[in-house]
């Protein structure tokens, strides 16, 4: 189902600052869906969005529209990406799942259904597991995982400072854009204006450099002592194809971690995007609402 937004409104919503528990702001874009009191009446959740690790709201564009015909849908920008302010402290991954859940906290009791993409995915289960009882389920869009033992290889490390020094290089060219242009494209126009406006900055790198300090440690940590769940049902969904910084051979080695990690959950499930490689919320969107709308029916964490 696609959407489009008048002049007057854009097409992800109206603009919220929500405020953390130490005093800074969040921006975040709210479509209401059918209303508080229809929703209320229907036991339908909520759902939150969070972005890969050097993405802004923007990169839901494709997916929350469709998801905010049924339902109130929020996308927000972590501190240091989009329109949010950057954090003074360390971007640890406890720090940003406590920012995650004090989203959760202004938008009332829940219930919700938390969908997170990349490096995203390790961010929503860690804030899942401290509100569990808001939690309806988890929809983990080709989510980092640590199952991947490649992730934690001194070459992977190696790799990601390389990139991440290449795109500070590039951001302070004023390229950035080029390279993330077949990202972008396929955006609603005002989606699209906002990643160039605010999501391709220097500032934004430098918050992916300070995110990167600390996540692979933290998301080792997962190996030995996971999010503690308990029942509520996930869904991984896995892109199929090469691309994204994957090969054939670390694109099978993420499958694999995917569909061991959904067999191990409660009420796991695991889903190929057949035509998608990492930016499935760009490349299938109408897959990933699905999978969104059909966990969102689960109800009382149920099959």
């Amino acid at each position: 189902m696609s959407s489009t937004s008048s002049p007057e409104q854009h097409i992800q919503g109206r603009t919220e600052w929500v405020p953390t528990r130490d005093g800074r702001r969040l921006h975040a874009m709210v479509l209401p869906g059918p209303g508080d009191d229809a929703r209320a009446g229907s036991g339908i959740p909520t759902v939150v969005f969070e972005a890969g690790a050097a993405a802004t709201r923007s990169s839901w564009a494709l997916v929350q529209p469709t998801v905010g015909t049924w339902t109130r849908a929020i996308v927000y920008d972590r501190a240091g990406l989009g329109l949010s302010p950057a954090d003074p402290a360390s971007r640890t991954m406890r720090r940003m799942a406590d920012d995650l859940q004090d989203l959760l906290d202004h938008f009332g009791p829940g219930p919700y259904v938390l969908v997170g993409h990349s490096a995203g995915g390790p961010l929503v289960r860690l804030a899942a597991a401290g509100r569990l009882d808001r939690v309806r389920g988890l929809v983990l869009v080709d989510p980092t995982d640590e199952g991947a033992d490649m992730l934690f290889s001194p070459l992977f490390r190696r790799a990601e400072h390389a990139v991440i020094a290449v795109n500070l290089l590039l951001a302070r060219l004023g390229l950035l854009g080029v390279v993330y242009r077949s990202v972008a494209e396929p955006l609603p126009e005002d989606a699209r204006r906002d990643v160039m406006r605010d999501g391709l900055s220097v500032g934004v790198v430098k918050t992916q450099r300070a995110q990167a300090r600390t996540f692979l440690d933290e998301l080792s940590a997962f190996r030995s002592t996971p999010p503690e769940l308990g029942d509520v049902p996930v869904t991984i969904i896995s892109g199929a194809l090469k691309g994204g910084g994957m090969n054939e051979t670390t694109r099978r080695t993420v499958n694999a971690s995917h569909a061991r990690s959904a067999a191990g959950a409660a009420h796991g499930r695991h889903v190929i995007a057949t035509r998608s490689g990492h930016y499935v919320p760009v490349t299938d969107p109408d897959l990933v609402a699905e999978e969104i709308r059909r966990i969102a029916g689960h109800g009382d964490h149920g099959e």
